[in-house]
């Protein structure tokens, strides 16, 4: 796997870059009415949705954290508390997790961030070869395997997802 050619720059794909991780960048149009990013992905890009994970921030004991879920899924906030070892989740403010990874809501890469946060990966991610996350724009996502990702954002596996009703 190699980077695609029309992948933009961005902290995330530094990032990869940096860390001699192979990846693939995937451009597609974001459409500025759609709210539902991971998604939209999938739809534009022709991937199976349960491969597309989405990058929520969330706070538990007072800090911020990254739960990385599929987006046919939903973040179960107290599976991910009990992961990191907390109590207690919560989803952060946007303007909040925006200011701390760099990234805008809808293009919030679990990779690259401003400040690292310590982030948890749903166990799903391993059924697969490959797996797309934000490449830290709207419209931009980035295929890599599932330690691939791990390895980039120091995160583990754990069963943080619920599926959607």
């Amino acid at each position: 796997m190699a980077r695609h050619p029309a992948a933009p720059g961005t902290p995330a794909t530094a990032a990869l870059d940096a860390a001699g991780i192979a990846f693939v960048g995937h451009v597609y149009q974001h459409d500025p009415r759609s709210t539902n990013f991971g998604e939209e992905a999938a739809e534009k890009l022709g991937v199976n949705p349960d491969r597309v994970f989405k990058t929520l921030v969330a706070e538990v004991a007072g800090s911020l954290v990254v739960g990385v879920v599929p987006v046919t899924a939903m973040l179960d906030l107290r599976a991910l508390a009990v992961a990191l070892g907390g109590g207690k989740a919560t989803l952060a403010d946007p303007r909040h997790a925006e200011r701390r990874s760099g990234y805008v809501v809808g293009g919030i890469s679990p990779i690259g961030q401003k400040t690292p946060l310590r982030t948890v990966v749903d166990e799903t991610a391993i059924l697969f070869e490959t797996v797309l996350v934000s490449g830290g724009r709207r419209g931009f996502d980035i295929e890599l395997s599932p330690d691939d990702l791990c390895a980039a954002t120091g995160a583990a596996f754990a069963p943080i997802s619920t599926r959607r009703r």
